[in-house]
């Protein structure tokens, strides 16, 4: 953990977190100082997933003799964090300082530090977790490999988005959406995988009904899909392990072949990057969806996605001792925390807002933005905090993408708090970081975008004639 002292204090304070401490500025102070001692030494890190594609970030600590090397730990666990929930990996090579690779190695155990981290990334990947210590050059060279994604508009398609809090569902003819709905559901605490089927089903069958055929349909869900099957997903947090591989794993399988259309599922942020990269029509897009999570995707300057995992939502970007704690993780100052409706439940009481405690998180969020559109200047101060955590966050972002658009949806950022968000944010930009202020754009898609977009960009994954039984 970083120490408090050596944390830099943000020149632009989020009205309801005076103890913020981005990320972003953290790194960037320690590797200024770093450089400048005249003692530096590289640090490069390979993190390879499925079919032996390796992700390589290359960067500087401190020679473990220098003064202040004892911010290399805190600096390496949080970029290695960064990294595996950014651009996913079952096995880390650490070509740098011998302290620094083993330190990793405990920290990436069963009972280290990061042991849940250990253990997701192995069951998503399938492989044992190994984190190796090696010499810079001994890291394997770069190999990675982008894909092209959706935009198939052609015929009547249905595009599904499920969210933790509601699921959204579009009818789409010839590109153009014809009907969308959106429905409050609570799939997270269901322990038996009938009622995401049911649920699932009925929308589709709601959208089936405003047009006159049913050529394919595309899914945007959080979670880690290989082949339309369900590796790992929040969604089925709630299904017991005996049931998950016998009816959750093939579940979409099962819907594709009881509609006997083409079928794709894909994961909710790179759907959500896919709907920016549609909506602005352009590439290097970053999507931020602020839901009942955080979810995020990119398509990058030629207008693929990477494979990366991009679970955003993991990702540390207040390095705060006294940041919030993820439920799920245990671990601190997760984007979670920061880019969803917990983050606006987590920052209502600082206020003074008191939600009710039997209302769902879905509901609770719209308690407050009610108030927000009557002029509650306390709902406001909310919206304006989250505003500059995202100024803050977009900047940690664009350390790992290349990016020149940034689009902000998801229920979070519905009514006029999606634009007192962007304001902020981009107050931020201008403020801390100009050179990216100059070359990011922020935007926001129009409302009904925002609420249902990734239903219509999902819509356009799979391409007609392509179902494979």
């Amino acid at each position: 953990m970083w120490p408090e002292d050596k944390l830099p204090k943000p020149k632009v304070v989020p009205p309801l977190d005076e103890s913020f401490r981005p990320g972003v500025l953290a790194n960037h102070a320690f590797l200024e100082e770093a450089r400048s001692s005249g003692q530096a030494v590289p640090l490069v890190l390979g993190l390879e997933r499925g079919s032996g594609l390796i992700s390589v970030y290359r960067t500087e600590v401190l020679d473990p003799s220098a003064d202040g090397a004892e911010l290399n730990l805190p600096y390496v666990e949080r970029l290695v964090k960064t990294l595996l929930w950014a651009r996913g990996g079952w096995k880390v090579y650490v070509g740098g300082p011998s302290q620094i690779g083993e330190w990793l190695q405990r920290c990436y155990s069963p009972e280290g530090l990061r042991a849940f981290d250990e253990d997701f990334m192995g069951g998503v990947y399938e492989h044992k977790f190994t984190v190796e210590a090696m010499a810079p050059e001994q890291v394997p060279e770069e190999r990675e490999q982008t894909v092209a994604i959706g935009r198939h508009l052609d015929g009547c398609r249905i595009g599904f988005d499920a969210g933790a809090s509601d699921r959204k569902v579009a009818a789409v003819i010839e590109g153009e959406s014809v009907f969308e709905e959106e429905v409050v559901w609570h799939p997270r605490t269901q322990s038996d995988p009938n009622y995401h089927y049911h649920h699932i089903m009925s929308a589709l069958h709601m959208a089936a009904a405003h047009m006159p055929r049913v050529d394919a349909i595309g899914v945007s869900a959080a979670g880690i899909y290989i082949d339309n099957r369900v590796r790992v997903a929040s969604l089925f947090r709630g299904v017991p392990k005996e049931r998950f591989d016998p009816e959750v794993t093939d579940l979409f399988l099962r819907i594709r072949d009881a509609w006997g259309v083409p079928l794709e599922v894909a994961n909710d942020g790179d759907v959500t990057a896919l709907a920016g990269s549609m909506n602005l029509n352009a590439n290097g897009v970053l999507g931020i969806a602020l839901g009942s999570s955080e979810a995020g995707g990119y398509v990058t300057m030629d207008g693929n996605i990477t494979g990366w995992l991009n679970e955003l939502a993991f990702v540390p970007v207040d390095f705060s001792p006294r940041a919030p704690v993820d439920e799920w993780s245990g671990d601190i100052g997760c984007g979670v925390q920061y880019f969803s409706q917990e983050a606006v439940i987590r920052l209502a009481p600082k206020v003074g807002i008191q939600l009710d405690p039997n209302l769902t998180p879905a509901e609770k969020l719209k308690v407050v933005q009610d108030l927000h559109a009557a002029g509650d200047e306390r709902a406001r101060l909310i919206f304006e905090t989250i505003g500059v955590y995202m100024g803050y966050g977009i900047a940690y972002y664009a350390d790992l993408y290349d990016i020149n658009y940034v689009l902000i949806l998801g229920r979070v950022t519905s009514g006029e708090g999606g634009h007192v968000i962007l304001e902020r944010a981009q107050e931020v930009l201008k403020t801390e970081f100009p050179e990216l202020a100059a070359k990011i754009t922020l935007a926001l898609p129009d409302e009904m975008a925002r609420r249902v977009g990734q239903a219509v960009a999902a819509a356009s994954l799979p391409a007609i004639g392509e179902c494979d039984k």
